[in-house]
């Protein structure tokens, strides 16, 4: 994949930022408070899921939008 992903889903207040193909994805490893490393079968890290992120920048309700970036 020659692109980042990025995508905020409000109704979980989470954002999921891919740097390999998603349907790749194989395990997920918590890395940190509220910081998920999602894997393909190689071990090799190709997303990283945020939770809780209007939590964490001090926002009192989720983001009013969804995001896409590629």
């Amino acid at each position: 994949m020659d692109k980042v992903m990025v995508y905020y889903h409000k109704n979980t207040d989470t954002m999921d930022i891919w740097f390999g193909n998603p349907e790749d994805e194989y395990i997920c490893e918590e890395a940190g408070e509220g910081i998920i490393l999602k894997k393909n079968k190689q071990g090799q890290v190709i997303g990283i899921e945020k939770l809780y992120v209007a939590k964490t920048l001090g926002i009192k309700q989720p983001l009013p939008v969804e995001v896409v970036v590629a």
